[in-house]
């Protein structure tokens, strides 16, 4: 006999707390779009117009600047309501000042002015903070150091399907916008197509328009598991399909031969592009491995096959790799291929050996491939990390690699490039053919002048740079009248009176800094001491105020009129009434 009770329509204490909790949740997401919206805008307002001053002058924080706040409120935002608030507040940090560490080196490696974070930064970086976070969130969530698969499983996916949506959600929302403001310019009012086009309400509002995708995404955890489940069902039968194409191409290699594969010049991009969807889609069959989401019998074997198939596409890749750098050395580009073919190597290891695994073990089905999954995750946060830290650093291998090729004689001085040193590897580049420049062998050391001077003939060697100094004042360092890049101040003082320079602690600047003085400008230099030498900061531009004679920078120096206006990297007073900036650009008026 059952007993059947009326509802009260009341809400218990478990209800009414997890009502505030999910009022809370929102506000707080709402509270970071809108902050990412607003610092998003005030960069903005730090790289264009009078600000871009700032931004030009100080990369090494401009820089750090944009991609924190560009992706750490991504953390933020999915963090929010998961984690346990310690491990929230702390992760938020370590991500934050990852973020900010790996773009100043970035930017540090650079040379010269102009300097911006490279678009693989940005590629990666995010990368690595997406696998970062949805290794830390399953941990934190079942109180362990290693969650279960499923757990990594469900998370991963889950918010790779929330950011697109959301994103999606976004773009719509602004969609609707540009739409409102079409129907209200056709009767004359343009005040929301105005509005639009300005930074200081486009970007916040977009920051707010994600964050409130974010929530009501995370709030219908139901719609989202649905669209998942459509998603990965979709995928999986694309991973027949992919198999079958990917088998095709394998075996008709043996009757075709590689030599048409290799004149793509992309041979090994397009394999490892090929290797890495079958890591996906594989998975997208796959799923959590649970018994009751295995794929039909078709796809079972599919997923054993193309587990199979990425080992020979690995190997094609590899191969590429190391007929390409044994022609021609390492480049930043080739680096990165050679960390990208590592991982997929990772991954079909372990998927291989997960699917020959099920012909002997029944009942432990592609089991493996769980354990795969977790270690290369940690292994490409680990090498994305590497690559843009100093552990493994593109540019600094690639340079080390080509100047020992050309050391050991594998290419001639003839045929080096030396444009790569030049433009191509930054700071360790530049002072590598810096030191090529100062070679005793005539033909390398005039090929290395050219390229310093930006000149494609080698018999074109820029003269060496007449600098002169105050009376009494300690020589230059002879690294100094090293030019290092085409447009560098020092080029132009070829005359006895054309330049006069002052090291810096004469007036009150840094040790290492050297004041390159000319009539109109003074150009601050400051000495690299990795690389010991010196790569313009910026430019002084003495203030003539109007009605004013023109002022001969050189006349100030002799006069003694340059002091410091105080300490670190400062401003320079040069008498007139109002101080000159370290500026790129024209000067202020009085």
């Amino acid at each position: 006999m059952t007993i059947e009770t009326e509802s009260t329509g009341g809400a218990g204490p478990h209800d009414v707390g997890e009502a505030g909790h999910r009022r809370r949740v929102a506000l707080a997401r709402l509270a970071i779009g809108l902050a990412q919206g607003i610092v998003l805008y005030l960069l903005l307002r730090a790289s264009e117009g009078e600000g871009a001053t700032w931004s030009r002058q100080n990369p090494e924080l401009f820089a750090p600047a944009v991609m924190v706040a560009l992706f750490l409120p991504a953390v933020l935002l999915s963090g929010v309501g998961k984690l346990r608030l310690g491990v929230y507040a702390v992760w938020s940090v370590v991500a934050g000042a990852a973020l900010a560490l790996l773009a100043w080196h970035d930017i540090a490696r650079q040379a010269g002015e102009g300097r911006e974070a490279t678009f693989p930064l940005f590629a990666f970086g995010a990368a690595a903070l997406f696998i970062a976070h949805h290794l830390i969130v399953p941990a934190d969530r079942e109180r362990r150091l290693i969650a279960s698969f499923p757990a990594y499983f469900d998370a991963a996916w889950m918010a790779g399907v929330q950011l697109v949506l959301s994103i999606g959600f976004a773009g719509a929302f602004w969609l609707l916008l540009f739409l409102g403001a079409a129907l209200f310019n056709i009767i004359g009012l343009s005040f929301l197509g105005d509005l639009l086009e300005e930074g200081w309400f486009s970007l916040p509002l977009t920051g707010l328009a994600f964050a409130t995708a974010v929530q009501l995404t995370d709030v219908r955890d139901g719609l989202i598991r649905g669209v998942r489940t459509v998603a990965l069902m979709l995928l999986s039968w694309l991973l027949l399909v992919l198999t079958l194409l990917v088998g095709a191409f394998l075996c008709a290699l043996p009757f075709t031969g590689l030599s048409g594969l290799w004149a793509t010049g992309s041979a090994t991009a397009l394999v490892l592009s090929a290797a890495g969807v079958l890591i996906i889609l594989i998975n997208a069959a796959y799923q959590d491995g649970r018994p009751d989401t295995r794929p039909p019998p078709v796809l079972r074997v599919a997923v054993r096959v193309a587990s199979l198939l990425l080992t020979p596409l690995v190997l094609i890749a590899a191969w590429g790799l190391y007929l390409r750098i044994g022609q021609h050395g390492l480049t930043p580009d080739r680096i990165i291929a050679v960390a990208c073919a590592g991982i997929g190597a990772a991954y079909a290891g372990g998927y291989g050996f997960a699917a020959l695994r099920t012909f002997w073990s029944k009942g432990d089905w592609m089991r493996a491939l769980e354990r795969t999954n977790i270690v290369t995750a940690l292994l490409e946060v680990g090498v994305i990390v590497a690559l843009f830290t100093p552990l493994a650093d593109p540019a600094r291998l690639s340079v080390a690699d080509q100047t020992a090729r050309l050391a050991r004689g594998a290419v001639t001085p003839e045929a080096f490039d030396y444009a790569f040193l030049q433009s191509g590897s930054g700071k360790v580049g530049q002072a590598a053919l810096a030191r090529l420049a100062a070679s005793t062998d005539q033909t390398l050391s005039d090929r290395a002048k050219a390229a310093q001077a930006g000149e494609a003939r080698a018999d074109a060697a820029p003269l060496k740079p007449v600098i002169g100094v105050l009376p009494g004042a300690a020589a230059l360092p002879e690294a100094f009248f090293q030019i290092v890049r085409p447009g560098d101040a020092r080029e132009t003082c070829r005359a006895v009176g054309d330049c006069l320079a002052a090291a810096g602690p004469g007036i009150g600047f840094p040790d290492g800094d050297i004041l390159l003085v000319q009539s109109d400008t003074v150009t601050l230099y400051s000495k690299d001491a990795e690389y010991g030498t010196w790569w313009p900061q910026g430019t002084f531009t003495p203030v003539v105020c109007e009605g004013a004679s023109t002022v001969d920078a050189r006349d100030l120096l002799r006069q003694g009129r340059f002091r410091a206006t105080e300490p670190g990297r400062p401003a320079l007073d040069t008498g007139s009434p109002v101080p000159a900036e370290l500026v790129a650009i024209a000067p202020p008026k009085c």
